[in-house]
């Protein structure tokens, strides 16, 4: 009992590490939850949403959680400088702080020690392969050694500079690294750039005009959904005539011949011909024999007549007469 209470007290005497935005990160691990911010009393882990966490440190300075990266946290024992430790399975990470030669950073590969103290400006990436970039950023930073997990090989990062070890090698080390480091830079758009890309551009102050139907939704779909208005008959140019024939077709029963009033037994055709667009120039309109030829070619060609029927008992008839000799 009196070691529990004695834990308890430990526990309560120990500075917490830092605090992060509940609405930033999932955390995990020794916390307590206050006014939208999660306290890390003990180790815990730190995985950013899909935008970057800040991880405030209790002695001051902070750590960038890149998106989607975990982070785990803890420290050790000690009123004033506890010893951090930050270890980055995947992801990117950015630290800006005040470190101490206590201070360890990890990756699943290599270890990370200040030679002294300092203020530290890291950017530190590890990638799926294992590369792992690092960038010691400042003139005044400390130097990092860095050692892989089984202590057989030790490198130093010396300030500003920007290395990348290879699959997580100190054997392959590419000290002329370009490519950043720490988390990708977000791209800041305001609302009058916002409008350039899109069809209508809005200018600097104004908001910006919702997409075009049928920029989101191109033919046919824009149509189909009755997003876009659809396109009419081609219209015909000026000073010509252009006619549109519009015919209806029935068929019946009755004999091929010329088409007769009745109630379906014959087929009919009827045919129509407009002039929607008039001549500009004064022409006169087409007469009624062309709209009259118009029609005649559009009438459908009557069917081929039924064959007869095949006669059985005049078959039958006629192969008896042959059996017995009949003529």
């Amino acid at each position: 009992m009196a070691a529990l209470i004695a834990s308890a007290r430990a526990v309560a005497q120990q500075q917490p590490i830092g605090s992060v935005g509940v609405a930033d990160a999932t955390v995990a691990g020794a916390l307590e939850v206050s006014n939208g911010r999660a306290l890390l009393v003990g180790a815990s882990t730190v995985t950013a949403r899909d935008h970057t966490a800040e991880v405030a440190l209790q002695r001051g300075g902070v750590v960038r959680v890149c998106s989607t990266s975990g982070l785990h946290v803890t420290a050790g024992k000690g009123a004033v400088d506890a010893p951090l430790m930050l270890a980055l399975d995947r992801g990117a990470i950015e630290m800006a702080a005040r470190v101490t030669s206590s201070d360890v950073v990890m990756t699943p590969d290599l270890r990370f020690t200040m030679k002294s103290e300092g203020l530290l400006d890291l950017r530190l990436r590890v990638a799926r392969n294992g590369d792992t970039c690092v960038e010691n950023r400042g003139a005044a930073a400390p130097v990092l050694n860095v050692a892989d997990q089984f202590g057989e090989s030790s490198y130093e990062v010396k300030p500003g500079q920007h290395v990348l070890f290879e699959h997580g090698s100190l054997k392959e080390v590419v000290d002329n690294e370009s490519e950043p480091c720490g988390c990708p830079a977000a791209p800041v758009i305001s609302v009058a750039d916002a409008g350039v890309n899109g069809a209508t551009v809005a200018a600097p102050g104004s908001a910006v005009a919702a997409k075009v139907a049928t920029d989101e939704h191109p033919f046919p779909a824009a149509q189909s959904a009755g997003l876009a208005p659809v396109s009419g008959p081609p219209q015909a140019p000026a000073g010509e005539v252009h006619a549109q024939v519009a015919t209806t077709l029935s068929y019946g029963e009755g004999a091929p011949g010329v088409p007769e009033g009745g109630s379906g037994s014959s087929a009919n055709a009827s045919a129509e011909a407009t002039n929607p667009a008039v001549p500009s120039n004064g022409a006169p309109a087409a007469s009624s024999s062309e709209s009259t030829a118009v029609a005649g070619r559009a009438e459908a060609a009557p069917p081929p007549p039924a064959p007869p029927p095949a006669d059985v008992f005049h078959s039958i008839g006629r192969f008896f007469k042959r059996l017995f000799g009949g003529g």
